[in-house]
């Protein structure tokens, strides 16, 4: 009866061993942070969506106040003409609303937030160009640098209760 087992085991054994492999490929590469996600923009009230897609394509939009005499106090929306993601080198170019565009290049870095989810846990950090034509087709350019942080998300909502 011992040997009926020390068999069984030392079958089991090279069952296990055989199942093995010497698999020498590397490690799954780690899944690039999602910048999906608002951030500010220039003033209270303003924000830059901007979504992540695949190769590196980005599509989003910048919300802001008109300042115009005509548009004054009205949201406009400034969608992405053109956007791109190369690691964390991102940069995107409006299409014009009111005779206004905007081009950003910069990079998403991280945040003094401390989660995934808070204030702040990615920031925009480059340059902005915002460019203006009047009426009589001429354009003016202004360049400054800017910083836009990445507005909370509530990624652990509670179910609602069910009745």
């Amino acid at each position: 009866m011992n040997k009926r087992i020390i068999v069984s085991l030392l079958l089991l054994t090279a069952s296990l061993l055989a199942g093995q492999t010497n698999d020498k490929s590397p490690p799954p590469a780690k899944t690039a942070p999602d910048y999906s996600g608002m951030y500010t923009f220039l003033r209270e009230g303003e924000f830059v969506q901007v979504t992540v897609e695949e190769a590196g394509r980005v599509t989003g939009f910048v919300s802001r106040y008109g300042d115009l005499e005509s548009d004054k106090g009205t949201f406009l929306d400034h969608f992405f003409k053109e956007g791109k993601l190369d690691g964390n080198k991102i940069g995107f170019t409006t299409v014009t609303v009111h005779g206004v565009w905007f081009e950003f290049k910069g990079s998403v870095d991280r945040g003094p937030g401390k989660n995934t989810g808070d204030e702040a846990y990615f920031v925009l950090k480059g340059t902005l160009t915002e460019s203006r034509m009047d009426e009589s087709k001429k354009v003016s350019s202004k360049t400054r640098d800017v910083e836009f942080k990445s507005f909370p998300q509530d990624l652990g909502a509670t179910p609602g209760k069910q009745d």
